[in-house]
């Protein structure tokens, strides 16, 4: 009786499962089958893609997940979180699963997703079913952060602290230190709340008209839709928080950290915060602080904090940056800016005066996964001379993306030169005109904006994409031999550390394209399955996957993602059909989750009919 109410029930297959194969498979299919068409009409703007055809997910092997998890993310997960220590925020930093609690199935697309706007319309406006939260659209409708219009979001570049808007709050912080020379070109941005992304993720997105990039962080928390909104708009943004562990950059990274209403207790926990800003900025870099207690006298009424209390984080903030030897450089209205000292000359000298904090003994200052914040001062290379900089003087951009990284000319980076380090340029300018070649989609200006690189060596790949209109994020597993991500940032490029046995830090469909060289890195370490189920979860449906390795290892991928709605195809290198090393190009079919509404009636149907014993919502993983 039940086969018969399952045929007539359920949709027909161009597969049929074997006949002893249990009904929750078949049960499966019935909510995950595939949406109408005709609930994604086609989009008429010239920015925008039209929507590809919906394909049926396919269920062997590696199913679709429940469409619960559309917004999945391994490694940030909310009632994991719970389990840990809320003080200092820990529970807010990476607690990944174990190994037998990974899901063995593919993270769909909300049901509606569409093609997101082509940059720079994507700066000002996001589909709302991209992003299906409007919570912030209520609570900050006073402040000009973001409007909800129809079926998207639209962004007007203001916030809490840019009254007037991003472009003239940036124009503000341009009259007090020179964001034209070239000489700030990479910048984060931190935060623990909502003020961050949808101000910051303005902040950032205005800042790139400048030629400055800007990584924004912020964690996981009640408000779901912050980096994610940064990431839909394509600005660069991962998902962290300032609690106890480094962040995922190198020593010296970045010309300039911002904070605007970040709600990061700077003076608390001996100053631990400020004196992890110190590691990552680079020699001269800027510190700029807007929001409480900045311009206090004038503000507290409306901070409903007592004048007192903003005195009192003011002074420790300022007590803090001193004892790091920064200068503040200026102070003017709602903005205030300090400087990271060139060298370590006269800090080392007046550890006398400022006997906290002391410098680190001896350590890897650019290790930074999972590693245990510190409250001493990490020290500069040494120099000579007042007037050197320590680690040495950057080229301003755009020179700097192609002059000889100052860690590579002194010798820091074991085993790299100049030569390697030229050749390497040149020889993905090459790969990359080639990749052009063969996927045209990368070779379409504006088709794809935020791009990962899984293994990016010294940045070749990004640096090859420069006069695209995309953004890179770098990645240098932390099980590479050679750490180099402290070269990408000194090239001007911007990255994070990585262990791709992991889940990354953000959201799915992240990322239009995804590149990697020698996957063979990481398969012996952990599953080749996990890798490219977590490869699915940050790809956009329709989005890319460029694979270089050795050719069995690429028949084995190629494998996997035929299951996995990927259309894949191996191509042979670019300089010879005699090469062991072939290419996969890859695109991901575009499929989302059923319609919500649709899967109600089909339900109460099966349930009138007599089949309610039956658990027809679960996903059955490792079937």
């Amino acid at each position: 009786m039940h086969s018969l109410l399952l045929d007539r029930f359920l949709p027909k297959f161009p597969w049929q499962y074997p006949s002893r194969q249990p009904i929750f498979l078949s049960l499966r299919h019935l909510l995950l089958r595939p949406t109408n068409p005709q609930h994604h009409p086609r989009l008429l703007s010239s920015p925008l893609l039209p929507d590809p055809p919906l394909t049926v997910a396919r269920a062997p092997h590696l199913p679709p997940c429940d469409p619960e998890y559309t917004e999945y993310n391994p490694c940030e997960d909310g009632q994991r979180s719970l389990k840990f220590d809320r003080d200092r925020l820990i529970y807010r930093e990476r607690h990944c699963p174990e190994k037998k609690e990974l899901l063995k199935c593919r993270v769909p697309a909300p049901f509606g997703y569409r093609v997101p706007f082509r940059w720079p319309v994507s700066r000002d406006f996001v589909w709302y079913a991209n992003v299906p939260h409007k919570e912030l659209t209520v609570e900050k409708k006073n402040q000009n952060w973001v409007r909800f219009e129809g079926d998207r979001f639209r962004f007007p570049g203001g916030g809490t602290m840019f009254q007037r808007g991003a472009d003239a709050y940036i124009d503000d912080i341009g009259k007090l230190i020179n964001l034209k020379d070239g000489s700030i070109r990479t910048a984060i941005d931190t935060g623990r709340g909502t003020y961050l992304i949808l101000q910051v993720a303005s902040f950032g997105a205005y800042l790139l008209s400048r030629n400055i990039v800007t990584v924004s962080f912020a964690p996981r928390d009640t408000h779901e839709a912050q980096v994610q909104f940064a990431l839909e708009r394509g600005v660069p943004a991962l998902i962290g928080v300032l609690a106890s562990i480094r962040l995922p950059y190198p020593a010296r990274a970045f010309d300039m950290a911002h904070c605007s209403r970040c709600l990061i207790p700077w003076g608390q926990y001996d100053g631990l915060y400020l004196i992890e800003v110190d590691r990552v900025l680079r020699p001269g870099g800027y510190w700029v602080l807007s929001g409480p207690p900045v311009n206090w006298e004038n503000h507290w009424k409306g901070w409903s904090r007592s004048p007192e209390d903003l005195k009192a984080e003011e002074s420790t903030i300022e007590t803090v940056a001193k004892s790091l030897c920064w200068k503040k450089l200026v102070q003017k209205g709602d903005l205030s800016i300090w400087q990271k000292p060139t060298n370590h000359i006269h800090c080392i000298a007046n550890r006398k005066l400022h006997k906290w904090p002391v410098f680190c003994q001896p350590q890897d200052p650019d290790k930074a996964w999972y590693t245990k914040m510190e409250t001493c001062i990490t020290p500069l290379p040494e120099v000579s001379d007042i007037r050197e900089i320590a680690g040495g003087q950057l080229a301003k951009w755009p020179q700097r993306l192609t002059a000889i990284p100052p860690r590579i000319s002194s010798g820091s980076v074991n085993g790299i030169t100049a030569e390697i380090f030229t050749e390497n340029t040149e020889l993905w300018k090459e790969r990359v005109a080639h990749y052009k070649e063969v996927d045209h989609q990368l070779a379409e200006q504006g088709r794809y904006r935020n791009l990962l690189d899984m293994n990016a060596y010294l940045g070749g790949f990004a640096a090859a994409l420069m006069d695209d209109p995309v953004w890179v994020m770098n990645v240098a597993p932390v099980e590479a031999d050679i750490n180099t991500l402290g070269v990408i940032y000194e090239r001007g490029l911007i990255g994070t550390y990585q262990n791709w046995c992991e889940a990354m830090s953000t959201y799915p469909r992240t990322y239009d394209l995804i590149h990697l060289i020698q996957f063979s890195a990481s398969k012996d370490r952990c599953e080749m399955e996990d890798i490219l189920l977590e490869m699915d979860r940050i790809l956009r449906p329709e989005g890319s996957v460029i694979i270089r390795d050795d050719v069995d290892i690429l028949l084995k991928v190629k494998s996997i993602v035929d299951v996995m709605q990927w259309d894949a195809r191996i191509a042979d290198h670019e300089r010879s059909a005699h090469e062991r090393e072939k290419v996969l190009f890859a695109v991901k079919q575009y499929w989302t989750a059923p319609d919500p509404h649709q899967n109600q009636q089909n339900l109460k149907q099966l349930h009138s009919n007599g089949l309610s014993q039956f658990h027809c919502c679960s996903i059955f993983y490792n079937s």
